[in-house]
């Protein structure tokens, strides 16, 4: 009998544990394997033999709290291994640790970057003639997977955007005056998750009218006069930002000059790319203006947690590991989309050499003509994401969390 290892790696997501649950659940039940081993910060834990057993994980109801639980249980990393042309020796040295261990399946979970390590150690393994399976198991708030429809962790995020954003219309506009706020959302080159602020409107009410994304280019003017026509008819208004905006030469505007700070010396703006928008807003129209981050929160609040996401996150993993278990190896645990009406989608299974390094963006089809709202296409994409509730655990009020003795 083998070993197997499991680890996470990049941003948390509110969803990722319940992906390390489905991992933990097929791989504890399997009569192939003896031992069930996380290894702490994922491949740079490894490297340092930082590992824990996982065998505590066949309580049931301890499996429900760490499906529960956000952010990477196990730790993560942001290591991205070298080319083994470039340093081969760690490969020869993880490749030691799976012998040394009896590690006959590696699964990590992650992103672009764990991807890609999933990709570079089943290469490697097959180069050697090790039977070792490696594979990979999504997830990013992102979204920005290619070939998965969808990944986990974005419809939680995008839940908690939704919400935020309709919340925060109810306090804006409490005031006979005019005010706008900013709302700077994550996406460095990927628009999904502020596209999703669109979904915060409704037939009655829609208190979103500009979601910028980073697949258009961000023209300041344009955007002004947009703003204009706006507040002619409204006395208030929620500004969806990515903070990836561009500009046309492809700077971020959160790193141009062009807009600068009222300080009489030509200044840059500092900070986000919110911070600088509600800057133009309130300098060229001199409406009230407040910007605001929804920073890490976005990815780890469970409160926000959709049931769609939370029930695929622990399928992709189960799943996903399933197929290891066969020895299939090389590959990552996606999402396909069977039906819009109903929603209904099923793991299914991708070479990783067709998703590492490649970046999925918000189609054209889903923008506006604009360049600054979204279209029902995304609506209709996006909200199955975000539907449903799982019933948590919460202790004297406040959500209980699973933690790891580190």
């Amino acid at each position: 009998m083998k070993n197997l290892v499991v680890g996470q790696s990049g941003g948390p997501t509110a969803a990722i544990n319940s992906s390390l649950a489905g991992v933990v659940k097929m791989a504890l039940d399997s009569d192939k394997i003896k031992t069930v081993y996380g290894m702490i910060n994922g491949i740079d834990g490894f490297l340092k033999e930082r590992l824990t057993d996982m065998e505590r994980f066949r309580d049931s109801e301890r499996l429900r709290l760490l499906r529960q639980t956000p952010s990477s249980y196990l730790g993560s990393c942001r290591r991205k291994l070298p080319e083994p042309q470039e340093n081969e020796q760690i490969y020869e040295d993880i490749f030691a640790l799976f012998e040394k261990y009896n590690i006959g399946y590696f699964i990590y979970i992650g992103g672009n970057d764990s991807m890609d390590t999933v990709k570079k150690l089943s290469a490697y393994a097959r180069k050697k003639g090790s039977d070792v399976v490696v594979a990979g198991i999504p997830k990013t708030i992102d979204n920005d997977l290619v070939l998965t429809d969808h990944t986990p962790g974005y419809g939680s995020a995008a839940k908690y955007v939704a919400n935020s954003v309709r919340q925060l219309s109810a306090d804006t506009g409490v005031y006979d005056m005019k005010s706008i706020v900013v709302a700077e959302i994550m996406g460095r080159n990927a628009g999904w998750l502020t596209a999703a602020a669109a979904l915060a409107n409704t037939k009655s009410a829609a208190p979103v009218d500009i979601i910028l994304l980073p697949e258009t280019v961000f023209d300041e003017d344009k955007f002004i006069g947009r703003v204009e026509e706006v507040m002619k008819n409204k006395n208030s208004t929620i500004i969806a930002v990515s903070e990836g905006i561009q500009d046309k030469d492809g700077k971020y505007i959160g790193e141009s000059s062009s807009a600068l700070m009222g300080d009489g010396f030509n200044h840059a703006a500092l900070g986000g790319a919110g911070r600088i928008v509600e800057h133009m807003i309130s300098s060229r129209l001199r409406i009230k203006t407040r910007s605001i981050e929804f920073s890490t929160l976005q990815r780890c609040c469970t409160q926000s947690i959709s049931l769609c996401d939370y029930e695929e996150a622990f399928s992709a993993g189960y799943e996903g590991t399933s197929h290891a278990l066969e020895g299939n190896t090389g590959f990552m645990a996606g999402l396909k989309r069977i039906s819009d009406k109903p929603y209904i989608c099923e793991v299914s299974f991708y070479d990783v050499n067709s998703v590492a390094n490649l970046e999925k963006r918000v189609p054209l089809e889903m923008i506006g003509s604009d360049n600054m709202s979204v279209t029902q296409a995304f609506t209709d994409y996006a909200l199955p994401l975000i539907s449903g509730e799982p019933e948590l655990i919460y202790d004297n009020g406040v959500i209980a969390l699973e933690t790891l003795q580190r």
